[in-house]
């Protein structure tokens, strides 16, 4: 090996000195994994056989392993902006008592994560047990859970679970990796079950963790951001100092990272349909970390696709965890489930959510099955269903390879409606169902376009057995300046149409006129996350008060208008689903485009005649105050 003159040592030495040393390190990075252990779409997913699905933990850990190896000494860390679970029916398994998501991650070297809204899907009590089971109540495992604007009582399981506000990494070239952890406003709203936990002020919070970080040495600050990307460029604006925000929690990907304020913004996708590789130089001169994926000719968002060879090890923890599901379904749906491979439904054409803020073909089925499959168990006819965007989480999506064509499997299917849980604890939303008149029918729609104006597509309605015309201009008149805070109109719901035919709603002339003031009762059924929501709007605003009732006009509580079966089981929406798809058999061409069941009039919105009122008001001001400094200069 020849020997470095003298000249050259001397020549690099000056050089470090004045223009700095570049120190690399790389980022992997993944968020909002939701429990999908396995591959999606799960219909088309062959373990040995090229095919069309992406992500799955298998593949992943060796696509981590290959990149580590592909690395040499360069350090690479693993983060995750959490999310890890809900979604996905194996997040089902931690009622049961299991761990499988953090237990995977760990095994496949995560070095942080933060925690998502959804990590509160089974409350506060049910995610410190999940922790304690993975090491967390004991100890601090290597992958260390970073959260620092969460607010947690001392009476709280979780105040005892070991949760990072902060931490530095030293890599092993000497570069400091100062991270914190995030979770937004407009996450942790969608997060009902957290009960007494809240979140601090991310901004407030966001500064002085910066600040703290760097006088504890950090060369460069990264924030893992459950909070959308909205927040995260507001974020890199507010909070000085931050040189990468990993973000996650509205499912978007940025195959080209942004650029806010020098601060670097990167989204992965979510599943683990993709996952980013994000590749760093630190110059220790100027103290400045610069994103060289470019110049290194490394794309930084990849997919996770079935050229992965699957991680045996992570694999057979899978297998372990598809079987206790297979048993759970059998054991809750007395057998009438048993495989969550197996075909629910055949199609010639996918359902899908063309759109937000409207009416869809996937919306139209789930809430013809919460309708239809509601009444055989109630034993009672259901007049109106409705379900929210934000709990629809996905399209029904048929194989495409030649032994799967037009099937659709039951996993995917559970995956559609499989969040949360009920009081029984039970895994997923139980369907709600009461009496509402019609006044309060036209009160649900008037909510649900302005919560859909305020809070995002999540809350708009998909409905079945009624049709109706609205103008989401007239929700609200606005908002006031500088606080932000929207001012209701309750005037967007122009007409509403019951159906009163059998079965499938039609086209035919088979509908009735709501009255807007109108007290006749009609059987609304929906699932228990809506429910939590909707009467919260006639505490702050009397007039869109909702009151469950049941058919006698007996007010009742949300527990008590949870839909039981015979055997004492929360009848759930993913049941419902299923049964619904399976006695179809085959999709039925109804569900190729949408009905007409939601038809958006647009108008003037108020809020134009609020700022025009506005400036009137304004300049009548001005030109009065101006003729009465005119009179008193004439007197």
């Amino acid at each position: 090996m020849r020997k470095l003159s003298l000249p050259f040592l001397l020549f690099f030495f000056v050089y470090s000195i004045v223009f700095g040393e570049e120190k690399k390190f790389t980022i992997l990075h993944t968020s909002d994994e939701h429990s999908t252990l396995s591959p999606i779409p799960l219909t088309d997913y062959k373990k040995d056989q090229s095919n069309s699905t992406l992500g799955g933990f298998a593949r992943w850990a060796t696509k981590v392993k290959e990149i580590r190896a592909q690395k040499g000494d360069e350090p690479v860390l693993l983060l995750s902006s959490g999310d890890i679970m809900g979604g996905s029916p194996f997040a089902w398994l931690i009622l049961e008592k299991k761990s499988h998501e953090i237990e995977i991650m760990q095994k496949i070297g995560y070095q942080a994560m933060t925690i998502g809204n959804h990590e509160f899907d089974y409350g506060p009590n049910i995610l410190a047990e999940y922790l304690a089971r993975a090491g967390y109540a004991d100890g601090q495992p290597e992958l260390s859970i970073i959260i620092s604007n969460l607010n947690i009582p001392d009476t709280l399981a979780l105040k005892k679970i070991n949760l990072l506000p902060s931490k530095i990494y030293t890599l092993g070239n000497g570069v400091k990796i100062g991270i914190f952890g995030i979770q937004g406003k407009s996450a942790f709203s969608l997060a009902p079950a957290a009960g007494d936990v809240t979140i601090f002020d991310q901004y407030e919070i966001g500064n002085k963790t910066v600040e703290a970080l760097k006088k504890q040495g950090a060369d460069v600050i990264v924030m893992l951001s459950h909070s959308g990307i909205d927040e995260d460029k507001i974020m890199a604006k507010k909070i000085k100092g931050i040189d990468i925000i990993l973000g996650g929690h509205d499912h978007i990907n940025t195959p080209q990272p942004l650029k806010v304020n020098n601060t670097i913004i990167f989204h992965p996708d979510y599943y683990l349909r993709h996952f980013g590789q994000l590749e760093f130089a630190y110059n220790t001169e100027t103290k400045k970390t610069q994103l060289i994926n470019e110049r290194n000719g490394t794309e930084a968002l990849q997919p996770l696709n079935s050229d992965i060879p699957e991680d045996s090890t992570i694999a057979a923890i899978i297998q372990t965890a598809t079987d206790e599901l297979n048993a759970f379904l059998t054991t809750y749906t007395n057998g009438r489930f048993n495989f969550i491979d197996s075909t629910v439904i055949e199609s010639n054409f996918d359902v899908v959510k063309e759109e937000e803020y409207k009416e869809t073909t996937i919306g139209n089925f789930v809430a013809d099955a919460m309708r239809l499959e509601g009444s055989k168990i109630i034993g009672d006819r259901i007049d109106i269903a409705i379900q929210g965007n934000g709990v629809i989480r996905g399209d029904i999506l048929t194989g495409k390879l030649d032994s799967t064509k037009g099937k659709f499997s039951l996993f995917d299917m559970l995956t559609l409606t499989g969040l949360g849980a009920g009081p029984d604890q039970s895994a997923g939303y139980p369907m709600v169902s009461c009496y509402l008149t019609e006044k309060e029918i036209f009160n649900v729609l008037e909510v649900t376009a302005m919560m859909s104006q305020v809070y995002g597509d999540n809350f708009f309605l998909q409905v079945s057995g009624l049709k109706y015309t609205y103008d989401p201009g007239k929700s609200l008149w606005g908002k006031i300046p500088f606080l932000g805070t929207p001012i209701p109109a309750t005037m967007a719901v122009k007409s509403v149409f019951l159906y009163t035919g059998n079965g499938l709603q039609d086209d035919s002339e088979n509908y009735i006129k709501l009255q807007r003031d109108g007290d006749r009762l009609f059987h609304v059924v929906t699932d228990y996350y809506l429910a939590k929501f909707l009467p919260m709007v006639g505490e702050v605003l009397p007039k869109l008060e909702i009151s469950f009732k049941d058919k006698n006009r007996n007010k009742k509580t949300l527990d008590e208008c949870v839909v039981h079966q015979e055997d004492g089981k929360e009848f759930k929406v993913w049941q419902a689903l299923s049964m619904y798809a399976q006695e179809l058999k085959q999709m039925p061409t109804i569900y190729k485009e949408t009905q007409k069941r939601i038809t958006k009039e647009e108008g003037i919105p108020l809020k134009v005649w609020t700022i025009t009122g506005l400036i009137v008001l304004l300049l009548l001001i001005i030109i009065g105050g101006r003729k009465f400094k005119n009179r008193k200069k004439k007197v």
